[in-house]
């Protein structure tokens, strides 16, 4: 038999969190985060990562545990995923992971089977400095089948489709894919009750991170980590910044980043949406 784990999805400000403790609480559970912001040391309120309070002395695995400077990719989070998994399934207890990040859940619960690429720096570099637009007709151009997967994807999926083309000398839609399961998935999401509702959950969610510090905790990374790519790339930070470098205003930058978060929140229920084991009717 595989092992059985509980995997908590959903768009962001949906509830994931909560949902994720609760049933660890029932069921003597430890969460796995999948979230690919949560992994990075000093993204708090930005990320919305829970803190120790609102863990509950529930167990949490792959948060704070990589440098913003340190490029971690899906590769990294499911070997560390596996680990974490088979250290809580020996201590008796059930494994929960739980987050927003699409392509985590793919790679570690589903059939996808991630091709393997070295990092290539320079030719990131290259490619960060195009835009997203010409970055899909590009991909679009070389690669059909991985555009369709990647098109409503940020900049930096893309890029990484690009350099593992690069890498491997021929398009991704041309190699299998294709892999089983290595766990009995049980599936969840909280309950969604409309898309006005969820939006206004992350209206709610943006004005509460003005009000904690969402303004000074930008501007103490960028002392201390300057304009890093995974920095200057995070929903929340590349908001802020321009505020911060008097191009706008705060209430300008709070509704970007609702604009922002909302839009993301619409590309994570386009990739949950294609598991057929969820059923999301907003």
């Amino acid at each position: 038999m595989k092992p059985h784990v509980i995997a908590v999805v959903g768009p962001t400000a949906s509830g994931k969190t909560s949902l994720a403790i609760q049933i660890a609480h029932e069921i003597d559970g430890e969460i796995i985060s999948a979230d690919s912001r949560l992994v990075y040391k000093g993204f708090d309120i930005a990320a919305a990562k829970p803190t120790i309070e609102e863990r509950e002395g529930i167990s949490h695995y792959l948060i704070d545990i990589a440098e913003p400077e340190h490029d971690y990719s899906a590769g990294d989070w499911e070997r560390d995923a596996k680990k974490a998994i088979s250290e809580i399934i020996s201590r008796g207890k059930t494994p929960i992971i739980a987050g927003g990040t699409g392509l985590y859940f793919r790679v570690l619960l589903e059939h996808y089977a991630l091709p393997q690429a070295e990092t290539n720096y320079e030719l990131r570099k290259t490619l960060n400095l195009r835009e997203k637009e010409d970055l899909l007709i590009e991909l679009k151009n070389i690669d059909p089948v991985t555009y369709e997967r990647v098109k409503d994807a940020d900049k930096r999926r893309i890029v990484r489709a690009l350099e593992i083309i690069d890498a491997i000398g021929k398009p991704l839609g041309e190699i299998s894919i294709q892999k089983e399961p290595d766990y009995d998935v049980e599936w969840k999401m909280p309950v969604l009750t409309s898309r006005e509702d969820l939006y206004e959950k992350i209206n709610k969610r943006v004005d509460l991170m003005i009000e904690k510090g969402i303004v000074d905790e930008t501007k103490s990374l960028l002392e201390k980590h300057g304009r890093i790519p995974n920095f200057v790339n995070t929903i929340g930070y590349k908001e802020i910044l321009p505020y911060i470098d008097g191009e706008c205003s705060l209430e300008e930058a709070a509704d970007k980043l609702k604009q922002h978060t909302r839009n993301y929140a619409k590309r994570q229920l386009t990739w949950f949406r294609k598991n057929p084991n969820l059923k999301i009717e907003i």
